[in-house]
């Protein structure tokens, strides 16, 4: 099979195990393929952390959880020296933290302090860790999806734009449909029964997905072809941020400070990765419009008077899209 016919599969997979969140797991899908990490916000109990667990099921890659908590310590993800004693010597040994793994569920991240979180997306951006003056790599195949709860504010450290930069995309989770709903019961129902007998030997990972696929992915993702004019589109997009009074005197009001160069290769990364999963070998106008909102909802800084108002940053990237024109 192609790199794209073993993603496909690896949705579907995921699919089986998660109703009514196909769009979390598209967004799962193209934060692993364009390498980047993902913010994800929703309320619980909305399969946020299923999602993740799903996919390092079917994909051959180790996974930690971190419950971030007002008294987690930056070492607690990195890991630290410890002295280590061994025939009357003693010498001082690097433990790996959590961070060294493949896939990394960072839970609650608005939980923890300034520090731990500085921690955790220095190594998302750097891919190491430095702890006694030794730096340490992280694993090639490296992602993070860290959540938090948006109604709950008391106890929690809310990141800072600057930080939240660092991430690829930020994804809202909604609730299913009802249709969806009534599934989800059922399979929840199933998932309660006992198992009827004992899982057949050396089918281990028969059927994970190899990170070299993943690689693979990535490999065609590079070479998928972006055209001056969608080029030009996306600039326009992100200038229009940086300049809105150029297009709309609301969007001037609304906005207080537009989009990083970050916003933009990370649009171009996510555009080429979602028309790659589509089966496209170039970006249309269309993919950029499809990914716009999960790449700049973060990115976007409103104004007093948009928060008063309560204008959210999808009104903001919805009115931006009507404005732009498509080159």
């Amino acid at each position: 099979m192609s790199a794209r016919d073993d993603i496909l599969t690896l949705q579907a997979r995921m699919g089986e195990s998660i109703v009514g969140q196909a769009r979390m797991i598209e967004r799962l899908l193209l934060g692993l393929l364009a390498d980047g990490h993902l913010l994800v916000e929703g309320l619980p109990g909305l399969a946020k952390t299923r999602a993740i667990k799903s996919l390092a099921r079917h994909l051959d890659a180790r996974l930690s959880r971190i419950q971030f908590t007002p008294d987690l310590l930056p070492a607690d993800i990195t890991g630290s020296d410890i002295y280590v004693t061994d025939a009357g010597r003693g010498d001082f040994r690097f433990q790996a933290g959590p961070i060294f793994a493949n896939l990394i569920l960072a839970d609650e991240v608005n939980r923890s302090p300034a520090k731990v979180q500085a921690a955790l997306l220095e190594a998302m951006e750097e891919r190491q860790v430095t702890v006694g003056g030794q730096t340490h790599k992280l694993e090639p195949l490296f992602l993070v999806m860290a959540t938090q709860n948006p109604i709950e504010q008391e106890g929690t450290y809310p990141l800072p734009e600057a930080q939240m930069d660092r991430f690829l995309m930020h994804v809202n989770v909604g609730y299913p449909e009802a249709s969806a709903e009534a599934e989800i019961i059922r399979l929840a129902r199933t998932e309660e029964a006992p198992p009827q007998a004992a899982p057949a030997a050396g089918g281990g990972t028969a059927d994970k997905l190899s990170p070299a696929s993943v690689f693979a992915a990535r490999a065609a993702i590079h070479g998928i072809a972006v055209s001056e004019p969608v080029e030009r589109y996306i600039v326009a997009l992100v200038q229009a941020t940086r300049d809105p009074g150029r297009f709309d005197d609301d969007l001037k009001r609304w906005i207080q400070v537009g989009v990083s160069p970050r916003g933009s290769i990370g649009l171009d990364k996510v555009a080429r990765a979602i028309a790659w999963l589509r089966g496209r070998g170039h970006v249309t106008p269309d993919d950029v419009q499809a990914v716009v909102h999960d790449v700049f909802r973060h990115r976007l800084i409103l104004s007093y008077e948009a928060h008063a108002a309560s204008v959210s940053a999808d009104a903001v990237i919805d009115r931006l899209l009507q404005r732009v024109a498509v080159a």
